[in-house]
């Protein structure tokens, strides 16, 4: 496939594009600053510019941009940008591909969160879940909403609900997984909250198999959820370290504010339709995926 992706710089994108191109798609990359190369098309979301021929020759679209919303405190300026780095780059693309011929069938593959669901407990929340109220999940809904133009002009639309994304560099497990190797990591609050997770690999994996499907809609890529004290239990054994430093629930809200809802908060999400359409990870459960991270994954 011809495939443009955005946000090929980052966490995902930057282990997207190589598997892609390892298995013979055609991708072009957008890039904010000069061109460098061929396969670099220049474009301002933020002017809201980009020419539409630089998606004419595509048959899909992936967008991964946005800020990072765990990298910094979430101040009010802060989220302004969480925000409008996700809705201008999605209503951009999407109002591109909405003016193109609709001389192929189009895809626009669109990163989303798992947070779309807010804390729920111990429900297991499928893709027809109502939306949550927390700040993430209303980011969801803004993000999500501003693909609208291109599903009124026929491209298929998935929202990639990403989980708690396991890999030994970034991510999620960035900040945590240092401290496990010191012997010094340990659950979040009480650890009895759902994390739902999905390896690097398998989210790269799951991405490409959502090019080429017939779904369409918000999919929760996800593997499985597990509670919190499971996950950080099973990356300090896979490390053959101790998990015996927890971290105070009010500590965790005091440092991270609005974000700690995303840590302390009870996901648990379950991949219903990535399962109903064929997809099987390559890490199934937390034993061998904390063994893959463990050994450089």
């Amino acid at each position: 496939m011809q495939v443009v992706v955005a946000g090929s710089h980052g966490f995902i994108g930057g282990a997207l594009v190589p598997q892609l191109r390892r298995d013979g798609h055609l991708v072009r990359v957008l890039v904010r600053g000069e061109t460098r190369s061929p396969d670099e098309i220049r474009w301002d979301p933020d002017a809201d510019r980009l020419d539409p021929a630089a998606l004419g020759w595509a048959d899909a679209v992936i967008n991964l941009a946005g800020v990072n919303p765990g990298s910094r405190l979430l101040t009010q300026a802060r989220k302004r940008l969480i925000v409008s780095s996700r809705v201008n780059t999605t209503r951009l693309l999407s109002r591109t591909l909405a003016t193109l011929e609709r001389d192929r069938h189009r895809v626009l593959l669109q990163a989303s969160g798992i947070g779309a669901y807010g804390s729920r407990g111990e429900d297991e929340l499928d893709e027809d879940e109502p939306l949550g109220t927390t700040f993430f999940a209303g980011v969801v809904r803004q993000w999500e909403a501003a693909t609208a133009s291109g599903q009124e002009a026929g491209v298929r639309v998935v929202h990639l609900r990403t989980g708690v994304v396991l890999s030994s560099h970034g991510g999620a497990l960035g900040r945590l997984l240092p401290l496990i190797k010191l012997g010094v990591g340990g659950r979040f609050g009480d650890g009895r909250q759902f994390w739902p997770w999905i390896t690097l690999t398998d989210e790269v994996r799951a991405i490409e198999h959502l090019l080429t499907s017939e779904v369409h809609g918000p999919v929760n890529l996800v593997t499985a959820a597990d509670r919190n004290a499971d996950v950080v239990r099973a990356l300090a054994k896979a490390l053959h370290r101790p998990a015996v430093v927890p971290v105070p629930a009010f500590a965790l809200r005091a440092v991270l504010r609005d974000f700690s809802s995303e840590v302390l908060g009870s996901n648990r999400a379950v991949p219903r339709v990535l399962e109903a359409d064929g997809f099987r990870p390559t890490h199934p459960d937390l034993a061998t995926a904390a063994h893959w991270v463990a050994a450089g994954g």
